[in-house]
Parts: structure tokens; C-alpha cells; sequence
């Protein structure tokens, strides 16, 4: 009776422990971002979402991106299916629509731009890490403060 009591225990600790088949974590976190400081309502605002520095702020390699049109109300996006981490977006408000941050011969921006955390600039975009934020549970929301230069 003893030998059966130990073996209905350890096959209870074992199946309790056993990992149960297809079970995976499904990314579920989504971010909501939304600008302040729009100029005026021409064109779309593009956001890009990097969760590594690799391409920040500029770089194709976002993890997502889109742009929506400006209209009425402040522009404002949703990205879905995150996992929880840290992440940075940039975003720039592309006036005449040709999809990308215009600038002049010298570099300087010719469009709205705005970064996650709102770091202050010096000479240039910020690090990866200065506009880095954490998504943790399932709804996350952050401002961006639009700089324009011009």
C-alpha cells in the first residue's frame, strides 16, 4: 500500500511539473502612442517601434511601423502583440507625404520629430537607451512631443 501511495505522489509531482504540450506565451501587450505639438493638420505622422538599438531612430529595422493620416483630432497609433520589454519609437510628421524625415544638405530636419520619453537633444537623435521604455501587462500607452526645427 506504501509503494502505490509513493507512486501516485511522484506521478502527481512529476505531471505537475511536466511542461503540458503547445503551451507558449502569446505575445499580448499593445502600446498606444500618442503626439502632442502637431504644427498644423497637412500630411500623415509615421511612428517606427525598434525594440533593440540596431537602425534606431532611423534604421529599417523597426519592429513595426505605420503612419496615419493627420485629421482632426491629435494622430495617435496602437501596436498590437508585444511582449513585454523595453522598446523606443521615433516619429516624425512627413508634411508633403513622400514617407521619410526631410532634411536639409546639413542634416537638420525640415519636418516635425519627436522620440519615446522626450529626451532632450544635443548634436543629433537620441541613444536607443535614452528613449527606451518598458511594456509590461497588456495595455501601455506613452506622449510624444513633436520638435520642429524650422
Amino acid at each position: 500500500m506504501k509503494q502505490w501511495t509513493v507512486q501516485v505522489l511522484l506521478l502527481g509531482l512529476f505531471g505537475a511539473i511536466a511542461p503540458l504540450p503547445n503551451a507558449q506565451a502569446v505575445p499580448d501587450s499593445q502600446l498606444e502612442i500618442s503626439i502632442n505639438g502637431l504644427r498644423n493638420q497637412s500630411g500623415q505622422v509615421c511612428f517606427s517601434l525598434f525594440s533593440q538599438s540596431q537602425g534606431f531612430p532611423s534604421g529599417g529595422q523597426a519592429l513595426q511601423a505605420d503612419c496615419v493620416d493627420v485629421g482632426e483630432d491629435s494622430p495617435s497609433i496602437l501596436f498590437r502583440g508585444l511582449n513585454p520589454g523595453s522598446y523606443a519609437v521615433a516619429v516624425f510628421h512627413d508634411v508633403n507625404r513622400d514617407g521619410q524625415l526631410n532634411q536639409t544638405v546639413f542634416g537638420i530636419p525640415t519636418e516635425g520629430f519627436g522620440f519615446s520619453r522626450n529626451p532632450r537633444l544635443m548634436a543629433g537623435p537620441p541613444s536607443f537607451g535614452d528613449a527606451a521604455f518598458v511594456v509590461a501587462g497588456v495595455q501601455n500607452s506613452i506622449q510624444i512631443q513633436l520638435r520642429y526645427l524650422r
